[in-house]
């Protein structure tokens, strides 16, 4: 579908993956506007050019990519919203699920309404403490649409390890499992959550995911998904963010000293995405991809793309 556009908007004649490939590295503004197009991406205000080199960067010269643009993260995402299914959850404790990109859209709306009451904002660090599981992807969904800044770690990490990651960023939210099952065991993970939030002073409240059955945490800090999901709101109001807005922040892993924090821009991020899930694994509307990853490893991120 793209060489075919190529050819016929640039007069060539490519035939092969390697030719188009070439093709991209040396016509690099003139594939990358392709693959915006090619990508349908939700945008308010368009680009005006694919990128500029920024003078001012001295530390770190690099290009400033698609300015002008203004976009959000979440809403490119969850562009569909039909009976269609979204996501197949599988997990030891639960039934299984198929939850359809309308069921999605509306928890992601309930959660970004919760969250907008808890006093999230555009560039807050919302951190999750997570499995890989339906809820956690509503959370990050929601908190990307508020333009917060999402990173998540597993709850199988040390304590050290924890918070070596999120005591370096500040989150305001912290999303947390009680625990979680795991080859017919079940895995208590409060008292470490509960030592990790005394130990991080920004967090101003803890949303729980009931995964396990153990006694409710108390404090006026905790509060449960279950009851943020109780609200009426069914429209997500997506904040527009210039298109290397964080979205994202990873972690290297800490074989050098504590690990180092890698932002992700919002938009490098969901054309990146796009590009290896359509491009290279000839992925379509309705296709499913499985990929077993905890949430401490950038490929949770790609998969949720």
């Amino acid at each position: 579908k793209l060489m075919t556009k190529v050819n016929g908007k640039y007069n060539l004649n490519l035939s092969s993956y390697s030719e188009l490939h070439h093709w991209s590295i040396d016509n690099k503004k003139e594939f990358w506007a392709e693959l915006w197009e090619l990508a349908e991406v939700r945008y308010s205000e368009n680009y005006n050019d694919v990128y500029t080199d920024d003078l001012h960067r001295k530390k770190i010269p690099r290009p400033i990519w698609f300015p002008g643009a203004k976009i959000n993260f979440a809403e490119n995402l969850l562009k569909y919203r039909d009976d269609s299914i979204a996501l197949i959850s599988h997990r030891e404790n639960r039934d299984n699920i198929r939850l359809s990109y309308n069921d999605l859209y509306i928890q992601v709306a309930k959660i970004a309404q919760s969250m907008r009451d808890l006093g999230v904002v555009k560039g807050d660090r919302v951190a999750g403490f997570v499995t890989n599981i339906p809820e956690t992807i509503v959370c990050m969904l929601a908190a990307t649409s508020i333009g917060a800044i999402w990173s998540s770690s597993s709850p199988d990490f040390g304590f050290q390890g924890i918070m070596d990651r999120f005591g370096q960023i500040k989150p305001k939210i912290l999303i947390a499992v009680n625990g979680y099952s795991y080859n017919g065991k079940h895995y208590d993970s409060t008292e470490k959550l509960e030592k990790i939030v005394a130990n991080i002073s920004s967090i101003e409240k803890i949303i729980v995911l009931e995964e396990i059955d153990v006694p409710l945490l108390k404090g006026e800090k905790y509060v449960l998904y279950s009851e943020l999901m109780k609200n009426s709101a069914e429209e997500i109001i997506f904040e527009q963010t210039i298109f290397d807005h964080p979205v994202y922040i990873m972690y290297s892993s800490g074989t050098t000293g504590i690990p180092k924090c890698i932002v992700h821009g919002a938009g490098g991020t969901f054309l990146q995405h796009f590009k290896e899930h359509y491009l290279h694994g000839n992925l379509n509307k309705g296709d499913v991809l499985s990929y077993f990853t905890t949430c401490g490893w950038m490929m949770w991120n790609w998969l949720v793309g």
